[in-house]
């Protein structure tokens, strides 16, 4: 997203990772488990929706998805490989790219955003060092795939999406799949969300052009903090870990293609520009 050419291949067995964006001109990006956190109606949803064998198909294509694209590579982490073959993820994408649902590439969601490429969700989440007593902040909630992700993974998640439709539809979608552990709100997502902090992990959908301060100060002692760090083209994803003075070590996982943040941070970015 926000690329050209539109298009940006994922790289396999390089220190570069890249995201296979759709959309040249997208605004706003590209342990045990909590189990009991989701509910069947998962398997209720699928099977009203295409056939009476439906939600085994789907169970088989997100199967084949944790073999082929994240085992396959570097995705290690047991609970994030089972995190991710159990959020169904043909339920976050529009009707007409369902079939693709599984594939190794971003999708559009509507409102020029994209669902991100699983790759890309599973190697964000796995740097977080996810733990099922953590509170998790998802910044660029998008269609809810990757709260949903968290969710499977974490005690509570808080999501911030600054396109309502985007932040009402995912609320909405969230709550029929069970997952009573994810907090939505609409609003620009560079502030985080004070009143729920500290976080123990944060992820973010979108490249500031710097680490946010705000966002750093609601990360908890021992924390992370996964981003996309950069201007436009190619930015490197950084982890920024919290140490007990209150200070930060921070070190890159390779090369990444997202959308710049919008928001304030779109805005300081600008004025860094014109200079």
């Amino acid at each position: 997203m926000g690329l050209s050419p539109s298009r940006v291949q994922a790289v396999v067995g390089l220190p570069w990772y890249t995201i296979f964006w759709e959309l040249p001109n997208s605004s706003h990006r590209g342990s045990e488990q909590p189990s009991r956190q989701t509910d069947r109606r998962k398997s209720d949803i699928m099977t009203a929706e295409l056939h009476p064998n439906a939600s085994e198909y789907e169970d088989e294509r997100r199967r084949l998805m944790v073999e082929t694209q994240l085992s396959s590579r570097d995705i290690t982490d047991r609970h994030v490989l089972d995190a991710m073959r159990k959020v169904p993820r043909h339920l976050f994408t529009p009707k007409q790219y369902r079939d693709q649902a599984y594939a190794d590439r971003p999708l559009p969601i509507g409102h020029d955003q994209t669902i991100s490429q699983p790759y890309i969700v599973a190697l964000m989440t796995q740097l977080t060092r996810p733990q099922p007593h953590f509170r998790a902040l998802d910044v660029g909630t998008g269609s809810g795939y990757q709260a949903a992700v968290l969710a499977e993974l974490c005690q509570e998640v808080y999501s911030i999406e600054i396109i309502k439709p985007l932040a009402d539809s995912a609320r909405e979608r969230l709550r029929e799949l069970g997952y009573r552990n994810v907090h939505i709100r609409c609003g620009d997502a560079y502030h985080g969300w004070s009143e729920h902090a500290p976080f123990d992990l944060i992820i973010a959908a979108a490249a500031p052009g710097h680490v946010p301060d705000r966002l750093v100060e609601q990360l908890a002692v021992g924390g992370r903090f996964v981003l996309p760090l950069g201007t436009h083209g190619i930015q490197e994803l950084i982890v920024v870990e919290k140490q007990k003075d209150g200070s930060t070590r921070q070190w890159s996982s390779g090369g990444v293609a997202f959308v710049l943040m919008t928001g304030e941070a779109m805005q300081g970015q600008k004025k860094a520009w014109r200079k």
